[in-house]
């Protein structure tokens, strides 16, 4: 197999974690930077108050975005498992 082919599988999976990620990834760390914001503002340093938020806005993440995270990943696994005869050859 050349080599290109599978630096190719492995661009198309990075770009695909990425996007899986990021629906979850970019509001808990918006979330976060806001709490911190808050907490430094009034100086409370309680752990907690910065880690509920955080948790309710990943579930909510999920709960919108996991639909299209999981579309995506079963796309590019079907897509792999596709290619599995190219490798055979």
């Amino acid at each position: 197999m050349d080599a290109d082919y599978f630096l190719t599988i492995a661009d198309q999976t990075m770009w695909v974690l990425a996007l899986a990620s990021a629906p979850i990834l970019i509001p808990a760390l918006l979330s976060g930077l806001i709490m911190g914001m808050i907490q430094a503002a009034t100086s409370i340093n309680e752990a907690s108050l910065s880690f509920v938020p955080k948790l309710v806005v990943v579930a909510v993440s999920i709960l919108v975005f996991g639909g299209m995270i999981l579309g995506l990943l079963s796309d590019f696994t079907v897509d792999i498992f596709q290619r599995i005869p190219d490798l055979v050859k």
